[in-house]
């Protein structure tokens, strides 16, 4: 695990368990990788509850509740998305903090559209407020997977 990443961890760590907060994250691009550097830090069962790994478009359906008609509409990689599955995390946990990440993160997958490196991101609160953001990521595979877990737990810990 990266340095930055671990502190990162550490401090949203610090920051949730001040405000007795649950986190909960849903993730397709990046494969559990918020979780795991969440779950570095010791005592962090304390502030995370538990990880969504929904790869595929059925498992995001069954697990997060997102809708057919949304995917259909919009794609697995879309505002549209990542929206539902960070609220779909926050009713399928005790969490009042999710964050949700959806990308293409190459080398293939990419369309004129929906380059390679785009990532869609949502954070959604128990008290209604939800944020989403895309940003496109250069590198290979695991540089934007990276850039992505990074960016997700930046943006959070600026949120709260």
């Amino acid at each position: 695990m990266n340095d930055q990443l671990f502190e990162l961890a550490r401090l949203l760590g610090e920051e949730l368990k001040a405000r007795n907060l649950w986190l909960a994250t849903a993730e397709s691009c990046t494969g559990g990788w918020v979780g795991e550097a969440v779950t570095a830090v010791s005592g962090s069962s304390a502030w995370y509850d538990r990880g969504f790994i929904t790869y595929t478009n059925q498992a995001k359906q069954d697990m997060l509740g997102v809708s057919a008609e949304t995917l259909g509409a919009h794609g697995a990689v879309s505002e549209a998305t990542v929206r539902e599955m960070a609220l779909g995390a926050l009713a399928h946990s005790r969490a009042q903090v999710a964050l949700a990440i959806s990308g293409i993160a190459g080398p293939t997958g990419g369309t004129p559209e929906k380059p390679v490196g785009l990532v869609w991101f949502a954070w959604a609160f128990k008290d209604g407020r939800v944020e989403a953001e895309q940003r496109v990521f250069a590198g290979d595979r695991q540089s934007v997977r990276r850039q992505a877990v990074e960016y997700a737990l930046k943006r959070l810990l600026k949120l709260l």
